[in-house]
């Protein structure tokens, strides 16, 4: 129970701080027992960027595991400042973000690299956020570009999964059953029609991806695609003094030629981000007409000011290889859909997602469950991707609705899976221009479409 109870039609207590609502459990929301649960076992996404950052970076475990953390406690501080959406990772960006690091060795060349992006992130959510200018230019860019990242960062995500030594050769079994298995649940309509019938199914689709994995896990451990996990008890102690070893002050910041050589790998995740961030306004504003008792805010440019905070002290301290991204939408969208059952279901829309949050975080100094997961890591990650990039495709191919569009999306797509974001980026241009400047009429159009 909170101290501080909200009333029917009005928007949950808050403390202000600046523009932001600052808001704390018990006294301000109750902690919801469905979203802790969920948290106990998602935190594990957030422990797969560890094998990314050993291999691609050149961390070492520990240090790896305090980033994990320090982008956990982080994540507090978002919903805290009151966001009704559950941030987390830019995970389309993640596999194209591997491509960018794989022009850099490993160690203090790839911590300057992804540093630089950090920074530069940072500095797109603050100038584009305070000045509005984010949604004019990501709606004024043609739906082929748009359509284009998104395809190209889905199929890089499938590729990075499925190509010959990708983690679908090494566990098929587990893979294709929990990447299958989560498919059809989020996406089949014939589970749709037995969300409606039955309570089980019900149950089962408001844990979002969570059963996937765990199915995933539980299938790779019986098969032995997976080794038995060595599980310790105690605390995790996180090794902020190792982890300060792979920061710009120890290494050095990132030179002129580098900033330039990640400005296109951030642009591209700037307009991910958006688009994450346009979903997840869709999904509360589609709650909002179901919960008549609750006033909502989910004021953009907050969102835009801490994204900026988030990143910007990552760059600093703590890079992250999967960036510090405004919304996990995957978790949104399993807070929402059982906030629209109704307040006894869950008190706020803010209950929710800050409680997922509590518990994600929570999860990581556990260290029974860290070590429970740790060999399994692979799989939440790989889980996460084969959705991610299934949605990103379906979600790039609706903006495009001619053939001239289609073929600037796809080849900019292709380019951007196997070239990376600076090559598409001009790709994707040059085409526009010769191909699709002159239907510009049309273009409009499916802009407005979109």
């Amino acid at each position: 129970m909170a101290l501080n109870k909200r009333k029917n039609g009005e928007e949950l207590p808050y403390w202000p701080i600046g523009p932001f609502k600052f808001r704390l459990p018990f006294i301000h929301y109750r902690l919801e027992m469905p979203e802790i649960i969920q948290g106990f076992v998602l935190f594990s996404i957030g422990l797969s960027i560890i094998p990314i950052l050993e291999s691609h970076v050149g961390m070492s475990y520990d240090a790896a595991l305090a980033v994990v953390i320090v982008f956990h406690l982080l994540m507090l501080v978002q919903t805290a400042l009151g966001t009704p959406f559950v941030p987390g990772l830019i995970t389309p960006l993640i596999p194209l973000l591997v491509i960018f690091l794989g022009n850099f060795e490993p160690g203090p060349e790839a911590i300057q690299a992804l540093v630089a992006v950090h920074l530069l992130v940072a500095a797109i959510f603050l100038i584009l956020g305070i000045t509005g200018l984010g949604k004019i230019i990501v709606h004024t860019l043609p739906s082929s570009l748009k359509a284009g990242i998104l395809i190209g960062a889905g199929l890089a995500a499938l590729i990075g999964e499925f190509q010959p030594g990708g983690r679908l050769a090494e566990t098929p079994i587990s893979l294709i059953i929990g990447g299958l298995f989560c498919l059809f649940m989020m996406f089949s309509g014939f589970y749709k029609s037995l969300y409606k019938k039955s309570k089980i199914a019900r149950v089962v689709a408001n844990f979002g991806i969570m059963p996937a994995i765990l199915m995933a896990i539980f299938i790779g451990w019986v098969v032995k695609e997976y080794p038995s996990p060595n599980v310790e008890w105690g605390i995790t102690v996180p090794n902020f003094a190792e982890m300060w070893m792979y920061t710009p002050f120890v290494v050095g910041f990132p030179s002129m030629e580098v900033f330039m050589l990640a400005i296109p790998i951030a642009i591209m995740g700037y307009i991910i981000a958006y688009g994450d961030i346009i979903v997840g306004t869709s999904l509360v504003q589609r709650a909002e007409k179901v919960r008549k008792d609750e006033v909502i805010d989910y004021d953009v440019t907050k969102l835009h000011l801490v994204a900026f905070l988030r990143n910007f002290v990552h760059g600093l301290f703590a890079p992250h290889a999967g960036l510090a991204g405004p919304i996990f939408t995957a978790g949104t969208a399993s807070v929402v859909e059982r906030y629209t059952y109704g307040r006894k279901a869950m008190e706020s829309v803010y209950s929710g997602a800050n409680t997922l949050v509590i518990s994600l975080t929570a999860g990581c100094f556990i260290l029974p469950l860290v070590t429970l997961f740790q060999p399994f890591l692979p799989i939440a990650l790989s889980i996460t991707l084969i959705l991610t990039g299934y949605l990103c495709i379906t979600l790039g191919l609706s903006y495009v609705k001619t053939d001239v569009s289609r073929g600037v999306a796809m080849v900019t797509a292709i380019v951007l899976a196997t070239y990376g974001a600076t090559h598409a980026l001009i790709v994707g241009v040059v085409l526009y221009f010769i191909l699709e400047k002159q239907f510009s009429k049309n273009r409009d159009s499916e802009n407005k479409a979109a």
